[in-house]
């Protein structure tokens, strides 16, 4: 009998994973206090005696990824060389925007900056306001997105150009090769799962508490209770599975556009009704203040402040363990909308645009908090610094359209949550399915829903802080794991780099000039779809069957393919067991004729809008050549000329697993 369910799980990361992530969710939900107490003294150790790895580790992804955007290695595709991005410059700032950090902003875009001013990180601050926003802009900037970023590049260039599994195993194949398929592997997509799960479980479970707070402060609810929030986790976990559903295309793709747009117009809002001189005033002068004290933010563990190592642990520490647990989630669902961009745009995009974005939000919010605090509100916001969950809210109420933008961000609240959630359901499918594609739907449905009982369950017993905590602790060995693969995503740049700017032998180049009438009539004449066609039977096919017999001769088996890359293409392909088939092919590339040439005069005569040109493609996925001018035997010398370069590099160690055939790599 057809089973009802088919499913794409694995069955050596889905199931171990399940097991894993059940058993921790039902101590920390059947031992919440005992569960807490050992994880916090866990963590309390590595924040006191480990601090300083976090720093260096964070330190280390930022340095690494400037290092590759301003080098040559930049210029390498996140994918084959002539692969467009898929998604537009703006959807894909919305998404990574909305998967990364949207509901922090709401949640810290007030409450962090006025915690600093009211608790600074030592006693001796004189400006407090300005290094409040200082201490905001450094954890929430550059450092923060280097670890999203480092990991999404690694999962992103390994898939997509190394044609591997999108999962994190993928980045080790340099250093493991085979043993990617095996335990090595599978623990570590095992760990990424878990920790995405509790990561989203976490952050629903928490930010579900800002969102009943704001719906008693607007006299929604009446109060906050369990009862309340439970139907604000179903009906947001309901409208993520519905999302996730649809896919990145659609789905994610709308609610982050549309979470984006309204997160703009909340802050002109503000911007305009606020004090809006100074806080333009304050923004150009925190963003020359964060780069003038770049480095020394960037590197300091307060070693010889002594009174601000408590503030550094809860704060800083913190927050780059938090970003490294959330790496996996994060930067796998960035690595999936990122194809087709090439490493330098991913870098500088994925760095500078949110980021910037982010210093706005935090002055516009956070400083002009403060300037309300001391200017307006006679200290009221000050005092209720520790309560963050109505701390935004308390804000609104000091301007004249408090109610909307209440409403507006309650609204911004609730989709920036469903963002993160359908978001992480399409990864922690992802994962648990080794990157499989057409699952079924109720897969993403069974994770919202496991989701959803979870993060209830634990915020019922109090269980959250455990599960917090518990991600926390395990962020340190994953940030050297990252560390391990920024290794291997260099090694492979490198023989990539190598590679792709290795000069074409000179003796190969060496043409004569005896076809030269034929190729000035060439220029001048526009080939249609049968000059194309006479081209291949004339010149391809002949030159490849040359070829075939020659390489026959010396016990190489060739095969000549028509079809393989649109409905007039041939290539000659040389099969392999372990290595990539060389492939040398000829497509037809349809190009526009400019009105420009066909109104000259003095130009040629052209009988149609359009042109017919063969454009050779490559083992690799390479940009091709127009070879229109070139006679048979010139076609041999191209074909020889790239079977040279593809022996000479295979046979070369450093450069050969660029070659190997990775499909037996992927899940089955």
């Amino acid at each position: 009998m057809k089973l009802i369910f088919r499913s794409t799980f694995t069955r050596n990361v889905a199931y171990p994973g399940l097991i894993l992530l059940i058993t921790l969710s039902v101590a920390c939900a059947f031992f919440p206090e005992r569960s807490n107490m050992v994880l916090t003294h866990i963590q309390n150790w590595i924040y006191a005696n480990l601090s300083w790895s976090y720093i260096l580790i964070v330190s280390f992804f930022l340095i690494f990824l400037f290092v590759l955007a301003f080098s040559k290695i930049g210029n390498i595709r996140l994918g084959a060389d002539n692969s467009a991005p898929q998604y537009s410059f703006f959807s894909w700032i919305a998404m990574l925007f909305a998967a990364g950090m949207g509901i922090g902003l709401m949640y810290f875009g007030v409450a962090e900056p006025m915690s600093h001013y009211v608790n600074p990180a030592l006693p001796s601050i004189v400006n407090k306001a300005k290094e409040a926003q200082l201490a905001t802009f450094f954890h929430w900037g550059l450092h923060a997105w280097a670890v999203f970023c480092v990991m999404g590049l690694i999962l992103a260039y390994f898939s997509f150009r190394y044609k591997l599994p999108l999962s994190i195993r993928s980045g080790l194949y340099p250093i493991l090769g085979e043993k990617i398929k095996g335990k090595i592997g599978d623990m570590v997509d095992i760990f990424a799962l878990v920790s995405t799960f509790f990561g989203i479980a976490t952050s629903l479970g928490f930010g579900v508490v800002q969102l009943n707070a704001g719906l008693v402060h607007l006299g929604v609810l009446k109060e906050s209770s369990f009862l309340f929030q439970s139907i604000i986790i179903i009906i947001v976990s309901s409208m993520a599975i519905l999302s996730a559903v649809s896919g990145v295309g659609n789905g994610v793709k709308r609610l982050s556009e549309i979470n984006l747009s309204m997160a703009v117009l909340m802050l002109l809002f503000i911007l305009f009704l606020g004090p809006t001189t100074f806080l333009l005033s304050a923004f150009s002068e925190g963003v020359g203040y964060y780069i003038n004290q770049f480095a020394d933010l960037t590197f300091n563990t307060f070693a010889f402040e002594r009174d601000g190592r408590a503030w550094f642990t809860a704060w800083t520490v913190m927050y780059w363990a938090w970003w490294i647990s959330w790496a996996p989630f994060v930067g796998l669902f960035i690595a999936r909308i990122s194809k087709g961009r090439t490493i330098r745009e991913y870098i500088l995009a994925v760095l500078l645009v949110p980021s910037v974005f982010i210093f706005l939000w935090m002055t516009v919010f956070g400083s002009g908090a403060i300037y309300i605090d001391r200017n307006v509100a006679s200290g009221a916001l000050s005092a209720i610094a520790n309560n963050t969950d109505v701390l935004l809210f308390s804000f609104f109420e000091q301007f004249q359209l408090a109610t909307p933008l209440c409403v507006l961000a309650l609204m911004m609240i609730a989709v920036f949550f469903v963002t993160s959630a359908d978001s992480g359901i399409l990864v922690m499918n992802s994962i648990a399915t080794g990157n499989r594609a057409n699952s079924p739907k109720w897969q993403s449905a069974f994770w919202g829903i496991l989701l959803a009982l979870i993060s209830m369950s634990l915020l019922y017993v109090g269980g959250l802080k455990s599960l917090q905590t518990m991600t926390l602790v395990a962020a340190l060995p994953f940030g050297a794991i990252m560390v391990l693969l920024c290794f291997c995503l260099w090694k492979a740049l490198r023989a990539d780099q190598t590679y792709f700017s290795s000069t074409l032998p000179y003796g190969s180049r060496n043409w004569n000039g005896e076809h030269w009438q034929e190729h000035l009539t060439q220029i001048l004449t526009f080939s249609q779809k049968k000059d194309i066609k006479r081209f291949f039977a004339e010149r391809v096919r002949p030159a490849f069957e040359k070829l075939q017999a020659e390489m026959a001769k010396n016990n190489i088996d060739a095969h000549i393919l028509e079809g393989q890359n649109g409905p007039i293409s041939m290539e000659l392909q040389i099969p392999h067991d372990k290595i990539w088939n060389f492939r040398y092919g000829v497509t037809t590339e349809v190009q526009a004729v400019s009105d420009y040439i066909a109104d000259e005069d003095n130009t040629p005569d052209i009988d149609s809008n359009k042109q017919y040109v063969p454009v050779t493609y490559y083992t690799d996925g390479r940009t091709g050549n127009n070879i229109q001018y070139l006679s048979k035997e010139e076609i041999i010398i191209d074909v020889l000329r790239e079977y040279e370069r593809y022996i000479n590099l295979v046979s070369d160690e450093n450069n050969a697993m660029l070659f190997i055939d990775k499909k037996k790599y992927r899940q089955h």
